[in-house]
């Protein structure tokens, strides 16, 4: 793959620390890779935004980071930018930033603002819109627990409704002591998908330095991108099964 749009159902569900996973396994393989982020919102002129986050954990150099614009109020891009009286962001813009950025480097990640339908401008452009003019595949990063199912069926469908195509579903981060409904969704998950998961990671990854971040990445990612996770036996070690 050249471009990945990452995307979750929503905040704080792990996108971030997703998108340094990728692109640290990557660079650990010898690729050269960008990370993009369209619009950094929740986040002041002198803040470190996502973009440093991935790039840190990630061991990637300050020239791989490529950030649009930014907006203090923690708010959707289109309404963060109405309220704080300044150009939204320009998905044009960012669609060519990328175009270019994928003939000079082997991976560009596009990490998204909360979900895949989340308006960036005053039209009610989205993730999913750069993504169908970037032709490339999403990945959609979710929830362990109570709740995940919902938004993750609904954003599988509205990929297949627009004819995106999927990367995926990654657990973003799984806890050290999981309850009955992570381990439920684990079998659950893999039906919305219609597929094993792409990858399981473990709360806590984001506080490592970037080498046991690496070893936690390639532990956590399946072998579509470039880690060694087993779905098949992460579900029979940690599922829910009947009892009996």
């Amino acid at each position: 793959m050249t471009v990945l749009v990452v995307t979750g159902t929503g905040t704080g569900v792990g996108k971030t620390v997703a998108t340094a996973a990728v692109a640290a396994v990557a660079g650990s393989r010898g690729s050269a890779v960008a990370v993009v982020k369209p619009a950094q919102t929740g986040a002041g002129s002198d803040e470190p935004g996502d973009v440093a986050t991935v790039l840190a954990l990630a061991g990637l150099p300050p020239e791989a980071g490529h950030e649009g614009a930014r907006f203090l109020l923690p708010l959707a891009p289109s309404s963060a930018a109405r309220l704080e009286g300044v150009a939204a962001t320009d998905i044009d813009a960012v669609a060519a930033l990328v175009t270019g950025l994928a003939d000079t480097t082997d991976l560009v990640l596009v990490e998204g603002a909360g979900g895949l339908l989340v308006p960036y401008d005053p039209a009610g452009r989205t993730l999913a819109d750069l993504a169908g003019d970037l032709d490339c595949a999403v990945l959609v990063v979710v929830p362990a627990g109570l709740g995940a199912l919902n938004g993750t069926a609904l954003t599988l469908e509205a990929l297949r409704v627009r004819g995106l195509a999927s990367a995926g579903v990654v657990v973003g981060s799984w806890p050290a002591e999981p309850d009955l409904a992570c381990r439920t969704n684990l079998d659950d998950l893999e039906t919305l998908a219609g597929r094993p998961l792409t990858g399981v990671l473990p709360d806590g990854m984001g506080s490592l330095a970037p080498e046991p971040f690496l070893a936690a990445a390639f532990a956590g990612l399946g072998p579509e991108l470039g880690g060694t996770f087993d779905a098949a036996d992460f579900r029979r070690t940690h599922a829910a099964r009947p009892e009996g």
